[in-house]
């Protein structure tokens, strides 16, 4: 999937953080040798889209983004595209989208809508939930309702994890993380049970909605518009969506532990969902188009 090259991407609510130093740098996943990368491995599994990359990784962050350097994209993102030709500004494109998605289903669906922060970072960054390296993936933190991404990301999901690197594949992470502001704004992060670990358990749950969300989104993408009414993006292909069918395969829990890892398969351990269970979802949430199709929580298996 493309966008529009005449669509305006200006943003709001997307910055760059700058000025990292030390710490991991871009290389971001392979962190260290041996134990450090299964450490990553097992971090990606806690955190990938969505989880609290801090309970993992702890003290393992390097220095500090200087967050005084936090920066508006706007001044090399302004339309679809500039999104077509950088990575940085796909991601800001795909939140103007989605903020137009949700910003007229979540009121529909009884959810009070505020549109998220979004922050682009290299190396390590400052949030709400505590400093936070590349080597975790993207993640969303519900303390400061913050999407953050380091985009150097989307090689190791091609590289290491197998997803197909199309663009919808790179839309989809952002949509997910997407998903989690949604469970955020409608309480749902609130009421779930975060300890529970196993296919059925809530943090599966959780993240196979935030899946079905994503497929909510890409339903609506083409048809959501800018300030002039111009389509975001272009009309989605059956390879724009195996596309996102291949990120989703990728971070599946059974993908990550049996083929990244080169470990043994244990759903007991589980927190976000086989490949098959999230693709599943997300063609749910494409198939239908609406957020109510997602309720993860109220069928007796996912």
């Amino acid at each position: 999937m493309t966008f529009n090259p005449n669509a305006d991407i200006s943003s709001g609510n997307v910055s760059r953080a700058g000025g990292g130093g030390g710490g991991m740098g871009r290389g971001g996943i392979a962190v260290g040798g041996g134990g450090g990368c299964l450490l990553v491995v097992v971090a990606l599994i806690v955190a990938l889209m969505g989880g609290d990359p801090m309970a993992i990784l702890g003290g393992q962050m390097g220095t500090t983004q200087d967050q005084s350097q936090v920066q508006p994209m706007d001044q090399q993102c302004a339309t679809g595209a500039d999104a077509n030709a950088n990575d940085d500004c796909l991601v800001q494109a795909t939140v103007e989208s989605a903020d137009s998605v949700w910003g007229a289903l979540a009121p529909e669906a009884g959810i009070p809508f505020a549109e998220p922060q979004a922050v682009i970072f290299s190396g390590q960054v400052n949030t709400g939930c505590g400093m936070a390296s590349a080597a975790v993936g993207p993640f969303y933190c519900p303390a400061d309702h913050g999407i953050y991404i380091d985009t150097s990301f989307y090689q190791e999901l091609t590289t290491r994890f197998g997803a197909d690197g199309g663009n919808l594949a790179k839309e989809y992470v952002i949509a997910h993380e997407y998903g989690h502001h949604i469970q955020n704004l409608e309480g749902r992060m609130d009421r779930i049970d975060h300890s529970q670990t196993g296919p059925g358990s809530d943090s599966v749950r959780l993240e196979l909605q935030a899946d079905c969300y994503a497929g909510v989104w890409a339903n609506h993408a083409t048809s959501s518009t800018d300030s002039q009414d111009q389509p975001f993006l272009q009309p989605l292909t059956s390879d724009d969506i195996n596309s996102a069918l291949s990120a989703a395969t990728a971070v599946g829990d059974d993908h990550i532990q049996g083929e990244v890892a080169g470990g043994q398969v244990n759903p007991e351990t589980w927190t976000h969902g086989s490949s098959e269970a999230r693709r599943a979802w997300f063609t749910q949430g494409y198939g239908s188009g609406d957020p109510k199709s997602c309720n993860t929580f109220e069928t007796a298996q996912v």
